[in-house]
């Protein structure tokens, strides 16, 4: 029997008369892929938010593993295993690919600030180890031949590969997409789609997607978790989701 590896138990968040989010629960087994849907406003990137600990939630618990997240100071998200993309990309433009996938590797260094500075052996094989972790990112992700482009140069959907290889390269056991599909093409989105689904297996990795593209998350999400105006209005597998009454009034209106 498969075992949660996130559980958000009656998570609310107010933004002074504002509920962004009201009592939300719902868990992701360890190795699955979780869709989390909702029109706009519906409280998706509040959650994410909250999970990154970029916002404080007001009530309720969110345990990764045996962590409680909400405890958990900011900088240490990472270290704990949870990597993210933005909807907004999120990379330094005048770096290379290469320079940007190792950026997302250091949060697992641990030569510290006087190890560095003295240049011990930890450096080195720490280093060594980003180095050798960078060029398998970039080998999976079809990067080789723009591993040294400046980010500015790049097409928006090589951009996205980029940032995704960058997250991996924190080694998450978690992986936050927000909105990977935003802004590509119906042939890109497919990719994305066959890319996200390899991830899963080739890296063991469990995924929770925030995206607006219906297709791509109901083809790829082993189970989907639909809010709106911050309330959970449905979970199961993606057939059970489409099917929900609440679901398509939500999408399509009452009439």
């Amino acid at each position: 029997m498969a075992t949660a590896i996130l559980s958000v138990d009656g998570v609310s968040v107010r933004f002074g008369g504002i509920v962004a989010l009201d009592s939300v629960s719902f868990s992701v087994e360890r190795g699955a892929i979780c869709g989390l849907i909702g029109p706009n406003g519906a409280g998706k990137t509040t959650l994410f938010n909250c999970l990154s600990r970029l916002y404080e939630a007001d009530e309720g618990t969110i345990m990764f593993e045996d962590q409680d997240l909400l405890r958990a100071p900011r900088h240490t998200i990472a270290a704990l295993g949870i990597g993210r993309t933005f909807q907004n990309l999120a990379l330094f433009r005048s770096m290379s690919a290469r320079a940007n996938i190792m950026v997302g590797a250091h949060c697992r260094a641990k030569g510290g600030f006087f190890a560095n500075a003295l240049r011990l052996p930890v450096v080195g094989r720490e280093e060594a180890n980003i180095a050798q972790r960078t060029e398998r990112l970039i080998d999976e992700l079809a990067l080789g031949p723009v591993a040294d482009m400046a980010i500015g140069d790049l097409t928006f959907a090589t951009q996205k590969r980029v940032e995704l290889a960058r997250a991996l390269a924190s080694e998450p056991k978690l992986l936050l997409l927000d909105e990977p599909a935003g802004g590509l093409n119906h042939e890109e989105v497919d990719r994305l789609r066959e890319l996200i689904a390899s991830i899963r297996d080739r890296f063991g990795v469990t995924i929770l997607l925030v995206e607006h593209h219906m297709n791509l998350v109901m083809r790829v999400s082993d189970r989907v978790v639909a809010l709106d105006f911050g309330r959970k209005i449905a979970e199961g597998t993606p057939a059970e989701v489409q099917r929900d009454p609440q679901v398509i009034r939500a999408y399509l209106g009452s009439g």
